[in-house]
């Protein structure tokens, strides 16, 4: 990224021709090329355990979907996967093994990739994980819960041709962890989105930023995006706990130290206000971060992403993914 990947607002932000969402819906349909996913971010009660579980048709972040679109015409339900990190002071554990479409059962409430799997009973959100981590070959297994007590019916695009759209399905919500492998169990807040995508991302965007940090009052969630085809735009919204949705005036933007992959790293905090706690995930085109904040006057624990969709896109970085990211045969 560069100094033009974030800019002030537009006067389109935070782009709020937003649209009924239609839930989690996991049968829905991916176009060839195209992406969804299903991310949860938590952190237990003590703050000193965390995950992100990101569930994954057609992965965006892939080199074997990469290569197959190079190829041709690419089936993203050939390229499913269930990524997991634990982080903290608790096993530190890293799983994403992509499947192809023979491994992958979807329902409209359901999704079962390989020995993985995921369904909603209109109440909770219940996960059945049965991993190997990566890079050493370690088991994940064990069982989480998600319980939205906030719930959005909104999506909303995130460029001009609404190619790319993001649904904040449950900003608030509190989470179970019950692992048997690691032996891990406790409790903490939650919060659930969804990504769909109509092409592959990396022809939308050259790069982004997101967080979210939940405050007494609402969550907060701040993107800066820098779409190919279009200014670079922002949006910065307030979800309160009756799933009713505002507009923020955006923060200044403030500047984080660069990764040790050299990937910038910045968001927007009153007053400049912000510093990395933790760095979770380091990549070569990407990084995770727990950052201490102050937005609408409050400080705050955030999660924050940042990723270079140049750096993905390129062809020393493809080569390195398939040593956190192996693809099972069958």
């Amino acid at each position: 990224m560069n100094s033009r990947d974030i800019a002030p607002a537009l006067p389109l932000q935070p782009r709020p021709q937003h649209q009924h969402s239609d839930g989690l819906k996991f049968n829905r349909h991916v176009p060839a090329g195209g992406y969804a996913w299903w991310y949860i971010d938590a952190l237990s009660d003590d703050g000193k355990l965390g995950l992100t579980l990101i569930i994954f048709v057609g992965s965006v972040f892939s080199p074997y979907y990469a290569w197959a679109r190079r190829r041709g015409s690419a089936e993203a339900l050939n390229h499913c996967s269930f990524n997991i990190a634990l982080y903290g002071e608790g096993p530190h554990r890293w799983a994403m093994t992509e499947r192809p479409g023979k491994n992958v059962v979807r329902e409209e409430n359901s999704l079962t990739i390989g020995p993985s799997s995921i369904f909603f009973n209109g109440k909770t959100v219940e996960i059945r994980l049965d991993e190997i981590s990566t890079p050493w070959p370690r088991r994940l297994r064990g069982s989480i819960r998600f319980t939205p007590t906030t719930r959005c019916e909104r999506s909303f695009p995130l460029d001009s041709a609404g190619l790319h759209r993001w649904a904040p399905f449950a900003p608030r919500g509190r989470i179970e962890v019950q692992l048997d492998q690691p032996d891990l169990k406790w409790q903490g807040e939650a919060y659930f989105d969804s990504n769909f995508g109509d092409e592959p991302i990396e022809h939308g965007f050259a790069s982004w930023t997101w967080s979210r940090a939940s405050l007494p009052d609402g969550t907060v969630v701040l993107y800066d995006f820098n779409p190919r085809a279009a200014p670079p735009g922002s949006l910065a919204l307030q979800f309160d706990s009756r799933g009713g949705v505002k507009t923020l005036e955006l923060p200044p933007v403030t500047p984080l130290p660069r990764t040790g992959w050299r990937i910038d790293r910045r968001t927007r905090a009153d007053g400049g206000d912000a510093r990395v706690l933790l760095t979770l995930e380091d990549g070569p085109f990407y990084s995770r971060s727990l950052l201490e904040t102050r937005l609408l006057g409050q400080k705050t624990t955030a999660f924050h992403e940042s990723l270079s969709l140049d750096r993905f896109s390129s062809a020393w970085v493809q080569c390195l993914l398939p040593f956190r990211m192996p693809r099972a045969s069958g």
